[in-house]
């Protein structure tokens, strides 16, 4: 596995970040922690997860699976783990929450803390990563309770998850202005072949203050991986958000001539598209979720893959990038 630094930390972080989302809704605890096993034996040091991950009745849950794999490991596995996770979404199980439970209060995100440490079983987390922009609260405020949760050795480094370039740069020009306050240093963002709007903004912001790009949905919900093979395979229609995309023909067409162009170079359509996230700038490591250790293998063969010169031309063909800004959208 390959190594690279978190942004412009000194933290150092797979090239591959291992995503828990199934762990609990698609995956039970037992294959949930045999992932977490192989993903640390293939030498894969990120994990992230979110508060919110088990979903509806069961928020919360993703975290506590990680941490009884943590309890079991007698402390080896925590130290190896950078750790991350999120705040911002509601965690009561129905809409009639209380005020001052979701979003990034001060008041939510000290509870918010105690609460994800609590059901990761342990006594600090790495990169703390807002899941949202929240329009409501100064970023003063924010950085404020960082800086007390940073001092309570809670936290570590801070990230953000689905946040504009003007508020990566909003953030960070906040906490220089705070000073001792080190700032955002990761952003996850929806990015992948099929989804490159990244590029114009969020993804200059980021280089441009020193983050970390973690894309996550590598594989646009399936539609990257192979679907108009596993089609044809199978002898049924995609469903979900890939049948959807499928349902225009000039989607269709374009995914299937990428398909076309990846069985001719004799590679995996998935992991094609997760090489190719690793040859773009700012990228620290792309997130796969996986529902199976066969799965994980799969991400782990792409972490491996040379795409050449003449199949990165030909895959921005097919998928071609909006371009920088502001000549993406003003010439």
């Amino acid at each position: 596995m390959k190594y690279t630094q978190l942004g412009r930390t000194g933290l150092k972080v797979s090239r591959l970040v291992l995503g828990t989302m199934n762990f609990g809704p698609q995956t039970d605890e037992a294959d949930s922690h045999a992932i977490m096993d192989a993903a640390l034996d293939a030498g894969i040091n990120f994990f992230d997860t979110a508060n919110v991950y088990g979903w509806g009745e069961n928020k919360g849950r993703t975290e506590s699976i990680i941490g009884n794999w943590f309890a079991q490991g007698g402390g080896e596995r925590r130290d190896k783990v950078v750790l991350a996770t999120k705040v911002y979404g509601n965690m009561a199980a129905s809409a009639d929450a209380w005020p001052n439970h979701d979003k990034l209060s001060a008041l939510n995100i000290r509870r918010a803390v105690d609460a994800s440490l609590k059901r990761l079983q342990t006594d600090h987390i790495d990169v703390y990563q807002f899941h949202h922009i929240d329009r409501a609260t100064p970023f003063d405020e924010i950085w404020q309770a960082v800086d007390v949760l940073v001092q309570q050795g809670k936290i570590l480094y801070a990230g953000s998850s689905n946040f504009p370039g003007y508020k990566i740069a909003q953030a960070n020009e906040t906490a220089a202005r705070r000073g001792g306050t080190i700032g955002l240093v990761s952003e996850q963002c929806l990015y992948n072949l099929a989804e490159r709007r990244a590029e114009m903004e969020v993804i200059p912001a980021a280089q441009e203050y020193g983050l970390g790009v973690i894309p996550w949905s590598p594989l646009h919900g399936g539609l990257l991986g192979g679907v108009i093979k596993k089609e044809a395979k199978a002898g049924r229609r995609a469903s979900g958000r890939s049948a959807d995309a499928l349902a225009d023909s000039a989607v269709r067409a374009q995914v299937q001539a990428y398909e076309d162009l990846l069985d001719k170079h004799g590679i995996e359509p998935g992991e094609a598209a997760l090489a190719w996230l690793l040859t773009r700038p700012g990228v620290t490591g792309p997130i796969v979720g996986p529902r199976t250790a066969e799965q994980l293998d799969s991400a782990i063969r792409a972490s491996e893959l040379d795409l050449s010169e003449e199949l990165l031309t030909s895959l921005d063909e097919i998928f071609p990038g909006p371009g920088p800004s502001p000549e993406a959208f003003a010439w």
